[in-house]
């Protein structure tokens, strides 16, 4: 169980979150659903220690999480909406970087995982690719691939569908599932309700920094 409570969060004396608290199970899909300046990126900052919390308090498995460690112990990690992959980086390298100096795990070992990963993604082809030559449904398999490659207890991922057309957005509808199925704690921030409505998860509405009661 991971748990939330009474997180806020102020810039410029301006409350972007107000004592946001919510519950997820592993196995489970979190939706934060609002539009652009509610505070949905900013609470997934938060959480992955991006941005240093006011108060409030976060737990996984009966255990606080000290935000300042939280790098250290990999239970939670980030999939921006830009992606940010290593640009100079090919689609191994940028799993194995997580995996040599994240995990300590020696050279041969991190990239017998990375190809591993990769061919669960479907990216073996794009093994040697750089970013800028990969396509944006592929650099955003390849940015899940990456989050999945320390294997961390919660995935966020923050707006995955912009940009993104009908057939990658079925697509990503199908990896977000799967790491469902996986165990994984799954919390993402969309606009897009339309959506929404095709993912099997509890919806909180972010309004004015506020988090309205949820619905399955």
């Amino acid at each position: 169980m991971f748990r939330v409570k009474n997180l806020c969060k102020s810039l410029n004396n301006k409350k972007i979150l107000d004592n946001i608290s919510f519950e997820q199970d592993h196995g489970t899909i979190g939706v934060f659903l609002g539009p652009s300046g509610v505070g949905k990126s900013t609470l997934l900052r938060c959480l992955n220690n991006l941005e240093p919390l006011d108060s409030g308090e976060i737990w996984l498995d009966h255990q606080r999480l000290d935000l300042k460690k939280l790098h250290d112990q990999h239970f939670m990690t980030m999939v921006f909406q830009n992606f940010a992959l290593f640009n100079h980086l090919n689609a191994l390298e940028n799993i194995m970087v997580g995996l040599r100096y994240g995990l300590g795990k020696p050279s041969h070992e991190a990239e017998i995982v990375a190809r591993n990963i990769l061919k669960k993604y479907h990216l073996t082809e794009q093994t040697k690719s750089y970013p800028a030559q990969l396509s944006g449904g592929q650099k955003q398999r390849l940015a899940i691939a990456r989050a999945v490659a320390i294997q961390p207890k919660i995935i966020c991922l923050d707006e995955p569908t912009s940009a993104l057309d009908v057939k990658l957005k079925n697509a990503l509808r199908e990896q977000i599932h799967s790491l469902k199925k996986d165990g994984y704690i799954i919390l993402l921030t969309t606009h897009d309700l339309a959506f929404v409505q095709t993912l099997d998860a509890k919806v909180y509405e972010i309004e004015a920094g506020t988090l309205k009661e949820g619905s399955t």
